[in-house]
């Protein structure tokens, strides 16, 4: 279960820690400044939780208006569905509608490789540049191939993972 922290833009009140949806609308309704005036306006703070997680509320941005939905949809989504949203939304400026969008919809490759160069072995391996014999496949460098394919691909760490990726 992920912790959240609701830290009021009234600087004469103080913030709350919640979990969910309900525990949020119980205490900020109750919540009042030190004039005795109700706190209505919040900014939300990841505080606790898997690192995925935070990554993702990191690049979606959470707020006062989205919590909600963030909460459910953290609950819902995979960890490839968590993955795919921090490399579009995070790392590649698409925007995202919790409510109307699935993860699906972008077309982004995710490899779990460590460099470049594991990549282009791989794709050596699978035969993208076609049928290479043993006794030359010894001679290929496969660094260059590397730096080539870092023009169409990136890196990025996710969760302590390193991820190599493309999005069309």
């Amino acid at each position: 279960m992920n912790s959240f922290y609701a830290q009021p833009y009234d600087i004469s009140a103080n913030g709350f820690y919640f979990e969910t949806e309900e525990e949020f609308r119980t205490k900020s309704a109750a919540l009042r400044n030190d004039y005795g005036d109700p706190v209505e306006e919040f900014e939300i703070q990841f505080i606790d939780g898997e690192m995925i997680d935070a990554e993702v509320c990191k690049a979606i941005g959470i707020n006062q208006a989205n919590i909600f939905t963030v909460i459910e949809k953290l609950d819902e989504w995979d960890e490839d569905d968590k993955r795919t949203i921090i490399i579009a939304v995070g790392e590649g400026g698409y925007s995202f509608d919790l409510n109307a969008s699935d993860p699906s919809i972008f077309d982004i490759e995710i490899y779990k490789l460590d460099s470049m160069r594991e990549l282009a072995e791989q794709f050596v391996d699978e035969g993208l540049f076609g049928e290479i014999p043993d006794r030359l496949a010894y001679y290929l460098d496969y660094d260059a191939i590397a730096r080539d394919l870092a023009i169409d691909y990136c890196e990025t760490t996710i969760d302590g993972q390193n991820l190599i990726y493309r999005m069309d």
